[in-house]
C-alpha cells in the first residue's frame, strides 16, 4: 500500500467493515457497537488480510473521544442528577470502589502489578453510556423513574471517570517524585480551567455560536461547532495539561445551558456518530484473538464479574438505598456491562505504561461479551423481579423507596393514536385528539421535549422510533392509528416500515417531504400520505387564480388533477382510485357561496317557498346566517330579512344567476 494512501485506506476499510459488522449485529439483535469492535479486529494486525494503520486510527479515535464527551456534556443536566442524588451518588461511588477493589484482588491472584490491577478495576467499574441508553430506549424505560435513576448513576460514574483521567498522569509522574505535589498541581490546573470555562466560556461560546447562527450560513455554523469542540479539548490539553475528554465535556456542558443547544446537538450528531464508530473500530484493532484464547479462563472470570458481580453489588446497595425494588433491578441490569469509558481508561493506562497491551485486550474481550449479554439482562428484568417478590422479606428490604409515581406510559392503553414527533404538526394533532376525547401516545426523541410533554400529563415514550425498538412498547397492535409527523423523510420511512412490520393492519398516516417520498412511504406501508408543501402550494395557487377572476370549477379541476398525480401511489387498488375519481368529478362542478340580503333586495319579507330559488335558477338554500347565528336547512316558511347571509349550493352559472335575483 502506498504510504500516502495509508490514512485514506484505513478510514475507508474501517467504515466499510464497521458498516457490515454493525448491520449483521443489528440483524441478529445485538448492539451495533459489537459489530464495530469485531470490524476492528478484522482489520487489525492480529488477523489475516488487510491491516489498517493503527497509529492513524488511534489519532482518529481521539477525535471520536472528543465528540463523544462533547455530546455527553451537551446533554448533561445537574438538575436531573440532583433529583436522583440520594440513589445515584452514593450508589455509583460505592459500586465503583467495590468493583475496583474486586478487580485489583483478582489481578493480584493472576500475578499482575498493582498499577495494572487498579486500571483494570477502574475500567470494569464504569458502564457504557451508549449501551445503557440503547437498552433503556429499546425497552421503553428511558423516561421512567427507573431510567432516570440509572442515567443519574451513570452520569456520576462519568464525572468520576473524568476525575480519574485527570489524576492518572499526576500519579504516574509522582511515582518517581512527590505524588501529592503532582496531584495538587494537576488539581490546581484543572480548577483554573474549569473556572475559566464556567465563567468566561459559558458567556463567550454561546454568544459566538449565536452570532454565527445569525449569519444564516449552515456550513459556517457547523464549522464553528466543530472548532469549539476540538479547539477547547486541544487547548485544555496543551495549556492546562488536562485530558482532552474533560475539555470536550466542559465545552459541551456550557453550550448545553444556552438557547442554541438543540441546534448544536443536531449539527454535531453526525460527527459524533462517525468518529465514535472509528473509535470503536480502533479499539477492536488492539484485540489479539490469540491472547484472548490463551487467557480464556481470565476472560470468563472477568466477564462474570462485569455481568453478575456488578449486578449483585447493585442489589446489595439496594438494601440501604432509598429506591424502589424495580429501580434497583433496572439499575443492576443497565450497569452489567462496560464500554467506551472503560476503553478510554484502559488506553490511558497503556499509554502511561501502567498495563500492557495484552492486559488491555482482556478488558476489551470482557466488554464485548458483556455488551452481547446486556440486552438479555434487560429482557430478564420482569422475570427476576418476580423471583425477588417471592421472597417478601428480601423484596421489602429492596423496595425501600415505597410507592412509585405513575409511569409516563400506561401499558394498558388501547384504541389510542400514536403520534411520532411532537413538533408543530404533532402538537396540532394532539390538540385535536384532546378536544374529541381520543387517547393518544407521543413518541419523541428529544429528551428535553419529552420531559416537557410528560410534565403536562401526556403519555410519552422517549426514544428514536427510527433507530430503536421503542415502537414495540407503543401498543401498536391495540392502537387505532399511527401518525408520523417527523419532517425528515428518511426517518419517516424507517418509522413507517417498522410500524407496518409490527402491525400490518394498523392505519398509518405519514408526512412526506417530497413528491417522490409520497410513493416511497406508500410502498413502505403508509395508508395515507400528506405532502404539506404540495397542499400549501395548491392553496396559494387557488387564491391566486381566484384573485385573477378564474371560476372555482376550473381552479378545482386543475388542483384535483395535480393532487391525483401526486397521491396516486397511496391508492393501490383500482376500485379505490375509481371511487375517488368519481367523487372528484361529481363535486368538481358544485360550489357553495354566501350571498348577503341588501336593503334593495326583492326577497325581503318573502319566505323561502315564495322566493322559490330552486325552480327559478336551480340553486338550493342550505343555510341562513342571521345575527351571527347559523340556521342550517331553514324551513320553507322562513322569511328573508335585510342583513341576512344566504348559503347557496349550485353550479357557478346558477350561483351567478341567483345573485342577480337576490340583489338586482
Amino acid at each position: 500500500m502506498h504510504h500516502d494512501l495509508a490514512l485514506f485506506a484505513t478510514i475507508s476499510m474501517a467504515l466499510v467493515t464497521a458498516f457490515v459488522g454493525g448491520y449483521i449485529a443489528r440483524r441478529i439483535g445485538l448492539p451495533t457497537l459489537v459489530g464495530y469492535l469485531v470490524a476492528g479486529m478484522a482489520i487489525g494486525p492480529f488477523t489475516p488480510g488487510f491491516v489498517g494503520d493503527s497509529a492513524a486510527a488511534s489519532q482518529l479515535a481521539e477525535i471520536g473521544v472528543i465528540f463523544m464527551m462533547f455530546g455527553v456534556g451537551l446533554h448533561f443536566s445537574l438538575k436531573d442528577l440532583w433529583n436522583v442524588r440520594k440513589i445515584a451518588i452514593p450508589g455509583a461511588l460505592f459500586q465503583m470502589v467495590s468493583a475496583t477493589l474486586i478487580g485489583l484482588a483478582i489481578t493480584q491472584i493472576w500475578g499482575w502489578s498493582i498499577t495494572a490491577g487498579l486500571v483494570l478495576g477502574l475500567a470494569i467499574s464504569i458502564a457504557s453510556t451508549v449501551v445503557l441508553l440503547r437498552g433503556l430506549e429499546d425497552n421503553g424505560l428511558l423516561n421512567t423513574v427507573h431510567g432516570k435513576a440509572v442515567i443519574g448513576w451513570l452520569v456520576f460514574e462519568d464525572l468520576a471517570t473524568i476525575a480519574i483521567l485527570v489524576l492518572l498522569p499526576a500519579l504516574v509522574s509522582g511515582a518517581e517524585g512527590n505524588a501529592l505535589g503532582n496531584i495538587a498541581i494537576a488539581l490546581v490546573k484543572t480548577g483554573i480551567f474549569v473556572a475559566i470555562m464556567l465563567f468566561a466560556g459559558s458567556r463567550l461560546m454561546p454568544w459566538l455560536l449565536t452570532q454565527i447562527a445569525n449569519t444564516r450560513s449552515r456550513e459556517l455554523f457547523i464549522l464553528a461547532v466543530v472548532t469549539v469542540a476540538l479547539g477547547t479539548a486541544f487547548g485544555a490539553a496543551e495549556l492546562f495539561g488536562v485530558s482532552l475528554a474533560l475539555g470536550a465535556f466542559l465545552a459541551g456542558m456550557v453550550i448545553g445551558e444556552s438557547d442554541i443547544s438543540h441546534q448544536v446537538g443536531e449539527e454535531v450528531l453526525p460527527f459524533r456518530d462517525l468518529f465514535s464508530v472509528i473509535f470503536f473500530v480502533s479499539v477492536g484493532m488492539l484485540v489479539n484473538p490469540a491472547v484472548i484464547l490463551a487467557n480464556a479462563g481470565h476472560v470468563v472470570i472477568l466477564t462474570l464479574i462485569i455481568v453478575f458481580g456488578k449486578g449483585i453489588l447493585t442489589l446489595l446497595l439496594g438494601l440501604v438505598l432509598p429506591a424502589s425494588g424495580r429501580t434497583i433491578v433496572v439499575v443492576a441490569a443497565g450497569l452489567s456491562q462496560i464500554g467506551e469509558f472503560s476503553f478510554i481508561v484502559g488506553q490511558a493506562g497503556v499509554g502511561l505504561g501502567l498495563m500492557t497491551q495484552d492486559q488491555y485486550g482482556l478488558i476489551l474481550a470482557g466488554a464485548v461479551i458483556s455488551i452481547v449479554i446486556n440486552p438479555f439482562m434487560f429482557k430478564a428484568i420482569p422475570t427476576f423481579e418476580g423471583l425477588l417478590q417471592r421472597v417478601p422479606a428480601l423484596w421489602n428490604l429492596l423496595n425501600r423507596g415505597g410507592a412509585l409515581p405513575p409511569e409516563p406510559l400506561h401499558v394498558s392503553m388501547k384504541d389510542h393514536v400514536v403520534i411520532v414527533g411532537y413538533g408543530r404538526v404533532g402538537k396540532h394533532i394532539a390538540r385535536v385528539l384532546e378536544n374529541i376525547k381520543l387517547p393518544y401516545l407521543v413518541v419523541e426523541s428529544d429528551p428535553i421535549q419529552a420531559s416537557e410533554i410528560q410534565s403536562k400529563g401526556i403519555n410519552t415514550l422517549l426514544g428514536d422510533a427510527a433507530n430503536s425498538d421503542v415502537l414495540t412498547h407503543a401498543g401498536l397492535a391495540d392502537a387505532r392509528a399511527l401518525v408520523v409527523t417527523v419532517p425528515n423523510e428518511a426517518t419517516a420511512e424507517l418509522v413507517v416500515a417498522a410500524a407496518h412490520s409490527l402491525s400490518p393492519n394498523l392505519q398509518i398516516i405519514a408526512r412526506a417531504g417530497t413528491e417522490s417520498g409520497v410513493e416511497r412511504l406508500a410502498n413502505f406501508g403508509a395508508h395515507y400520505v400528506i405532502h404539506p408543501e404540495l397542499e400549501g402550494g395548491l392553496e396559494v395557487v387557488r387564491h391566486t387564480l381566484l384573485s385573477l377572476g378564474y371560476p372555482m370549477s376550473q381552479i378545482s379541476q386543475y388542483t384535483d388533477a395535480v393532487r391525483n398525480d401526486a397521491y396516486a401511489a397511496t391508492y393501490t387498488g383500482n376500485e379505490k382510485y375509481r371511487v375517488l375519481d368519481q367523487l372528484i368529478n361529481a363535486t368538481r362542478s358544485v360550489e357553495i357561496a354566501w350571498q348577503p340580503i341588501s336593503a334593495a333586495s326583492t326577497l325581503i319579507g318573502k319566505s323561502l317557498a315564495e322566493a322559490n330559488l330552486r325552480s327559478k335558477v336551480g340553486t338550493s338554500v342550505i343555510a341562513l346566517m342571521r345575527n351571527n347565528e347559523v340556521m342550517p336547512n331553514p324551513k320553507s316558511e322562513t322569511q328573508f330579512m335585510e342583513g341576512d347571509l344566504v348559503g347557496l349550493i349550485g353550479s357557478a352559472q346558477e350561483l351567478a344567476e341567483a345573485e342577480l335575483v337576490i340583489n338586482p
